[in-house]
């Protein structure tokens, strides 16, 4: 005779809840703060080509940290969304809190229904016309939304990064003086981080209509104080659709 085992839907839960958030904790940490002309997204990232911040849209960027075949996917879908979207409608259409819903339900639906839950946090950030509207949607593995205001922080060491961002944030503050600030939250007292070691992105009324723009070692080095800015060829607008460009499972 079989013995049958049997676990109450809130030890389950439970058990899933944590198994994602350690998971999610060994991922590189991420920021995204508002700042005068924006909103600026910066994440510890070694890799040069896996891209933990995106573009999705006009005025619309992700990012993500944990599993980067996950979170990578979910970009992808949010791209094709947002592209349906704009062109059965209008460009003015596309939003950030109608993804973030859509996001939301899926990852919660993997993780009340599916065995393994998604391991990863996701952030979609929407460009105002003013300072004021401007918008950061922060979802958890369970599908959990939360509207963040001035800042926000995925990955590991969370709760420690959020209080030096708090300490540091200065309201409608320069690039120049956010980027720093922001560098100086993610690494700590113990350490420093190199431009090569980060990913750093805006999304910035100044740039007009498409907003999403990159910031290049050589731009970053100079904001940060370590040498004079080089020529890198920041690319203020990368492809935004395609296919993932890795299927690993590393967590980034």
């Amino acid at each position: 005779m079989s013995m049958q085992f049997y676990a109450p839907p809130e030890q389950v839960m439970k058990d899933r809840a944590d198994y994602a958030r350690k998971n999610i904790a060994r991922g590189r940490p991420l920021v995204a703060v508002t700042y005068e002309d924006g909103i600026l997204l910066a994440a510890e990232n070694l890799s040069r080509s896996l891209h933990k911040v995106s573009e999705i849209y006009d005025r619309i960027a992700f990012a993500g940290v944990g599993r980067y075949n996950e979170f990578d996917q979910l970009r992808v879908a949010g791209v094709r969304h947002a592209d349906t979207k704009g062109y059965a409608y209008s460009r003015e259409d596309v939003d950030a809190r109608s993804l973030a819903n859509s996001y939301a339900q899926f990852m919660g639906q993997v993780f009340t229904h599916e065995l393994k839950p998604l391991e990863v946090e996701i952030l979609v950030a929407e460009l105002g016309v003013e300072p004021e509207n401007d918008q950061l949607y922060h979802i958890l593995y369970d599908g959990t939304v939360v509207d963040e205001e001035r800042f926000t922080v995925l990955g590991g060491d969370a709760e420690e990064i959020a209080s030096r961002m708090e300490q540091a944030f200065q309201d409608r503050w320069r690039l120049e003086e956010a980027v720093p600030a922001v560098v100086g939250a993610l690494s700590g007292p113990d350490r420093s981080l190199e431009p090569a070691a980060l990913e750093i992105a805006v999304l910035a009324r100044s740039n007009g209509r498409r907003a999403f723009g990159r910031i290049g070692d050589g731009r970053l080095a100079e904001m940060l104080g370590d040498r004079p800015m080089a020529t890198d060829g920041d690319d203020p607008h990368p492809p935004t659709d395609g296919v993932p460009t890795s299927d690993g499972d590393e967590v980034a």
